[in-house]
């Protein structure tokens, strides 16, 4: 096997990594939404149980990544694949970690009645969700077209952020004992807001692989 035979083999069994860390994100921020529509402790505890598996990965895929920059002395696109690979896991933990908050506050919610049906955040969750896959399936397709299109849909998620938002302080005005509650649920529409936004770091990222070019898409 030739050396770049070799390396072509450790850029392939890097993005693999990199899947399956996206396949535990992913799932995390489905089951945290799920468990607070739901409000299902038991769901909720196995998103947060679930982060340790999703920080191992990334510590993993870090050290891997450090070590082909350190040993193949990558340039142009080459480098740019480690790098892009770098800043995707990045964003990935992060995403896990607004998962993990989402599902502590359908902790702190247990038992409660909640005080609105959550039509709207389910929604921006879907659409938060359909970007993370979009946004990985442009970057195992290297297509642009697909990571700029993902992108447009952030501007989807910040309209249902500003009802969510508007409509929560309405109902904290009207109802002061649903304050605190209202301001959970504010929060959540916030991590999903920020998932978003992650997502479209992705697709930037994606962008930046293909083209060499930069491009500010959120």
């Amino acid at each position: 096997m030739s050396t770049r035979q070799s390396f072509d083999l450790q850029l392939m069994d890097l993005q693999q990594h990199i899947l399956r860390m996206a396949s535990l994100v992913e799932r995390a921020i489905y089951d945290a939404v799920e468990s607070l529509t739901r409000q299902d402790t038991v769901l909720a505890q196995k998103v947060i149980d679930s982060d340790d598996a999703i920080d191992e990965f990334l510590n993993d895929i870090e050290h891997t990544i450090i070590k082909i920059i350190a040993t193949q002395q990558p340039i142009a696109r080459d480098l740019r694949v480690a790098i892009t690979g770098l800043k995707i896991i990045i964003s990935l933990e992060r995403m896990a970690d607004f998962a993990v908050d989402i599902a502590k506050i359908t902790l702190r919610l247990a038992g409660e009645k909640l005080i609105k049906p959550l039509v709207k955040i389910n929604e921006m969750a879907r659409l938060a969700q359909q970007m993370v896959k979009e946004g990985l399936d442009a970057y195992v397709q290297s297509d642009v077209t697909k990571a700029r299109r993902m992108c447009g849909y952030d501007d989807d998620v910040d309209y249902y952020f500003h009802e969510v938002f508007e409509e929560l302080i309405v109902f904290m005005k009207n109802e002061p004992r649903c304050i605190e509650q209202a301001s959970h649920l504010l929060l959540v529409c916030r991590y999903l807001e920020r998932i978003a936004d992650y997502a479209t770091n992705i697709g930037e990222e994606v962008v930046y692989l293909i083209t060499g070019s930069m491009e500010d898409m959120n």
